[in-house]
C-alpha cells in the first residue's frame, strides 16, 4: 500500500516539476485565465466537461514534452552528442503540444464566441 501511495507523491512531484518550464508556466495561467471566462459565463456541465478534459490533454501533453525533453538532456550529455542528435524527438514531443493546443483553441472559440457575441 506504501509504494502505491508513494506513486501518488512521485506523480505530483512531477507535476510540480514541469512547473519549472517556461511552456507549461503558461499553461497554467492560461488556465486559470480558461476556468475565470468560464465560470463568469456560466458554461453548462457540458461545456465545463470539455473544458476541462482539454485544460488536462494540454496539460499532460506538456508534461509529456518535458519529459522528452529532460530526457534527450540526459541522454545527450551522458553520450556527448551535439543538441541537434535528439531534435527530432523534441520535436515530435512539442508537435504534440501543439496539436492539442490548435484543437483546444478552436473548441474554446466555439464554445465562448456566442457567449461573448
Amino acid at each position: 500500500m506504501k509504494k502505491f501511495l508513494m506513486g501518488f507523491v512521485y506523480a505530483f512531484r512531477g507535476i510540480i516539476n514541469g512547473f519549472e518550464g517556461r511552456n507549461m508556466r503558461f499553461h497554467g495561467v492560461a488556465t486559470l485565465v480558461v476556468i475565470f471566462v468560464s465560470w463568469y459565463y456560466q458554461l453548462s456541465v457540458n461545456e465545463w466537461i470539455i473544458v476541462l478534459i482539454l485544460i488536462s490533454l494540454v496539460w499532460s501533453a506538456e508534461l509529456v514534452n518535458s519529459s522528452v525533453e529532460e530526457l534527450s538532456n540526459t541522454v545527450r550529455d551522458v553520450n556527448k552528442l551535439s543538441y541537434e542528435a535528439t531534435t527530432k524527438s523534441r520535436d515530435i514531443a512539442a508537435g504534440s503540444v501543439l496539436v492539442i493546443a490548435i484543437v483546444a483553441a478552436i473548441v474554446g472559440l466555439i464554445i465562448f464566441i456566442p457567449k461573448i457575441f
